[in-house]
């Protein structure tokens, strides 16, 4: 039985995401397929716009085999944590003979190439590093000129292109991750086609972005998605119309509370992930200026500071993910699996029954029954997680009117038989 794993966030999936699981069988060979997804917070610092649960079912209607929920300090990281945390709960899973992604560029020995010279940071690429560093270049320059440096390749042009694109970083990212858990695992790419990872306008002519058809919800009046016919799988079309989606915005209440009350219990926001003093001393400066979440980050933002960082820096004091924590899970890598769906076929999923056989890290089908069984730092991810999808169907439920609010220490795994 040959096994794939594919990092996603499916937010939400649509026809791209289609064609990578149909590539996957058709050329790859693969029985079974494993999503490791991100749940209700994504990579951006952004609330999904449908939560995992939806997205989950959307995967599994799409001929997903099993989706298991990346933690919620791995999802909501950089691209370098967000990666070691994903290859970390692959490998724990004992199963996956290849990890499948898509990326801009398409050739896998260049991307090993860069990756393997990050990865290993020789005498020489440190010089090189900190040289560009110091004359005030930013850390993709300084790291895309070091390996151009290094490199015997003579299309230099191909390399500042490999750190120069989003799903190219991931990938770099992956591999490095790889490399540094001495994961034996095979790395796949697909080269992406269609619309670009930034494009915030669909054409009937190619395959959507994601932030494409983010933007055309967040347009469209109430639930409609009619508009997006042609752009998703039918199945995941009547999912989303199914659905009430969230933006940003949308968190500007609850974000202004949390920030106020730190303001006033702590004085400051050092003690959460990602928040250096600089953007603590930021937050608390420009705090009385708070109209919303997304003005509140453009009022932050600064030359040194992004857009995306200030975003999921908002979203770890938000969900009060503290530096702490974040270092010791980054120390002991992910310590469970939380399975969020699987598909049988008649009746059965050989998938989960190896799964259950070789896994090294505990499968949990029960969030109440995991918090029993986890301790240490996998209990407090667990935690942290349960923190996080209660939060995301709180502010939910103010924007739907008449529905009741779901407690995931309830939810139960969602199950399609085909």
């Amino acid at each position: 039985m040959k096994i794939a794993a594919i990092i996603a966030e499916y937010n939400p999936f649509h026809n791209g995401h289609l064609l990578q699981l149909n590539t996957i069988r058709e050329t790859v060979g693969a029985d079974e397929i494993i999503i490791l997804m991100s749940g209700d917070f994504v990579q951006r610092g952004a609330p999904a716009v449908i939560d995992k649960y939806a997205r989950c079912r959307m995967a599994l209607a799409s001929g997903a085999d099993a989706v298991f929920e990346l933690p919620v300090y791995f999802a909501l990281a950089s691209a370098e944590y967000f990666a070691q945390g994903a290859v970390s709960l692959m490998d724990r899973l004992g199963v996956t003979d290849v990890l499948h992604f898509g990326s801009e560029c398409g050739d896998i020995s260049l991307l090993q190439d860069c990756a393997t010279m990050i990865a290993d940071e020789s005498d020489a690429y440190r010089r090189l590093l900190n040289h560009h560093l110091k004359t005030g270049k930013s850390f993709p320059f300084a790291r895309s000129e070091a390996v151009k440096a290094l490199s015997a390749d003579c299309n230099k042009e191909k390399i500042t292109e490999v750190f120069a694109t989003p799903n190219n970083i991931l990938a770099l990212e992956y591999l490095k991750a790889l490399r540094q858990q001495k994961s034996t695992v095979k790395p796949l790419t697909l080269q992406r086609t269609g619309a670009g990872f930034h494009a915030d306008t669909l054409s009937p002519k190619e395959l959507p972005s994601a932030n494409a058809i983010r933007k055309s919800l967040q347009n469209a009046p109430g639930s409609a998605v009619s508009h997006l016919c042609g752009h998703l799988p039918d199945a995941c079309l009547q999912i989303l119309k199914e659905n009430r989606f969230l933006f940003l915005d949308d968190f500007s209440q609850v974000l202004l509370y949390k920030l106020m009350q730190d303001a006033y219990l702590n004085g400051n926001f050092s003690r959460f992930f990602d928040i250096s003093p600089a953007l603590s001393n930021t937050i608390s400066a420009k705090l009385m200026q708070f109209t919303s979440f997304e003005t509140f980050v453009q009022l932050c933002k600064s030359k040194h500071l992004t857009y995306t960082r200030i975003c999921r820096s908002l979203m770890h004091i938000l969900l009060d993910m503290t530096q702490e924590h974040a270092d010791r899970l980054k120390a002991d890598g992910c310590g469970y699996a939380r399975l969020l769906g699987f598909r049988t076929k008649n009746g059965r999923s050989r998938l989960l029954n190896t799964i259950q056989e070789n896994a090294a890290i505990p499968v949990i089908t029960s969030p109440a029954k995991g918090l029993h069984m986890l301790t240490g730092s996998a209990r407090i991810s667990l935690e942290a997680d349960i923190h996080a999808a209660n939060l995301y169907e709180g502010v939910k439920a103010q924007k739907v009117t008449h529905v009741s609010l779901l407690n995931e220490l309830t939810r139960e795994v969602i199950h399609i038989n085909s």
